[in-house]
């Protein structure tokens, strides 16, 4: 397969702009195999070699806040002393920003738990940093921040509402009972007030040592308890480690005071980003959009926001029994796509990589096939038991759930948690073949005490 015309032009595009901002001869420029476009651009410049990375807009969902945001408060941060990429300039076409392209690792594969505690000490005291940062350069650039009615707890969620809100396509009614709660029960924040990263726990280390903070699209003026929340479900795959470990060695770096129950809260509210985010996009995807990402992200997500919420509330979660799967009569066509699927190789990895996307998404199909109907009856019969009417649909069902959560005051939160539970794990052990990979769940870190 070759790759779009377009994309062929935006090679050039970036070319031209590196060539008249940055200068040198591009070497190397190559898209990074993901659902968000990024370049990695190598450049010889008077014998030095300089590697960049060109962070583009998504294309599947509106972001959270505008790329040129994400841009301006990694600048900031730069000159605040805080290690992140440096920031070379916005580009119009196509719309991105350009950064230097850090070494280093991610995940801790490699690494020694010695070795992983070193440099996640480090990054709990860049943390620190960040959150002694003055924030009115910040403000004064127009990163977004409390404001009237907005407090530090609360921008980052308005913003994800309104973004869910703003293209809502169908009734969501685990999403709004969480959204209700949430309302019912503020958070005060206590006069904290801080530059955070908010989706925390994205860096590079090397040679035991950390090399960088990465991806801050999500910063801005908030409670920084918010950072000792949100790498909570990424250390649920990548294991940075005791949180509670974590948070006092955050303190002893010149930490704000660790409020547990703060960050309990907010673990529960960030455990809802991707369904706010991704709300649209799962129910009419944009031909170019990673589906099953998408979906994956967001049914292990709403696993952790349900398991967060019954800690919080004290109810224990059972087992979830799951169906037998049926034959049905097109398994035997199934069967035969995926296997296709599985075997056919692209000409590059970005090609590649949109054939696992379609392999994935043909498992999904094909476990549909095998037990969908039946999750679904068992969905209904729920619903059954809870408003004393079987809807006829699953569409009925769900419009009838989110009636009766906005609808409810908190009354029958116990009932209703033990229900989306049973149903969020149907859905996902629905993402791929029993005991896959899509369909193993690795829960975030329960809190003690």
């Amino acid at each position: 397969m070759q790759r779009p015309v377009d994309d062929r032009v935006q090679d050039e595009q970036i070319r031209e702009w590196i060539a008249a901002n940055v200068g040198g001869e591009v070497t190397a420029l190559v898209r990074q195999a993901r659902w968000r476009p990024v370049w990695f651009v190598d450049v010889d410049r008077d014998g030095e070699r300089l590697e960049l990375c060109v962070r583009g807009e998504r294309n599947d969902i509106p972001g959270v806040w505008p790329l040129r945001h994400e841009m301006t408060a990694q600048a900031l941060m730069e000159a605040g002393g805080i290690p992140v990429p440096k920031v070379y300039g916005w580009c119009d076409e196509p719309a991105a920003f350009v950064t230097d392209r850090v070494p280093g690792r991610a995940d801790f594969e490699q690494a020694a738990e010695a070795e992983r505690d070193a440099v996640m000490d480090e990054y709990m005291g860049v943390l620190a940093a960040i959150h002694a940062l003055d924030p009115a350069p910040f403000v004064a650039a127009g990163v977004d921040h409390p404001d009237g009615d907005k407090t530090a707890a609360t921008v980052g969620m308005r913003r994800y509402e309104h973004v869910y809100r703003a293209d809502k396509k169908r009734p969501d009614p685990f999403l709004e009972f969480c959204l209700a709660w949430l309302k019912r029960n503020p958070l005060d924040p206590k006069g904290r007030e801080s530059v955070i990263v908010w989706d925390s726990g994205q860096l590079h280390h090397e040679g035991g040592h950390l090399v960088a903070v990465l991806d801050v699209e999500l910063a801005h003026v908030g409670d920084p308890m918010m950072d000792l929340a949100g790498f909570r479900q990424r250390d649920s795959i990548l294991h940075y480690g005791d949180m509670d470990r974590l948070y006092a060695e955050y303190e002893a770096r010149g930490g704000v005071p660790v409020d547990m129950e703060a960050i309990q809260h907010h673990n529960f509210a960030f455990t809802l980003s991707n369904q706010l985010a991704f709300h649209s996009a799962l129910a009419d995807p944009a031909p170019e959009s990673d589906y099953m990402t998408n979906l994956q992200w967001c049914c292990e997500t709403n696993l952790f926001a349900v398991e967060a919420l019954a800690e919080i509330l004290g109810i224990e979660l059972p087992t979830v029994e799951i169906p037998d799967g049926r034959v049905s009569v097109g398994a035997v066509g199934s069967e035969h796509l995926v296997g296709m699927l599985r075997t056919i190789a692209a000409a590059d990895e970005f090609e590649q990589y949109r054939l696992r996307t379609a392999f994935r998404l043909a498992r999904h199909l094909q476990r549909v096939d095998e037990i969908g109907d039946a999750c679904v009856a068992a969905d209904l019969d729920d619903l059954h038991a809870l408003l004393g009417r079987r809807p006829e649909t699953w569409q009925e069902g769900d419009a009838a759930l989110e009636a009766h959560v906005l609808a409810d005051d908190g009354a029958d939160d116990e009932a209703l948690v033990l229900l989306f539970h049973r149903r969020l794990w149907r859905a996902h052990q629905m993402l791929g073949p029993a005991g896959s990979a899509m369909t193993r769940h690795n829960p975030v870190q329960p809190f003690r005490g």
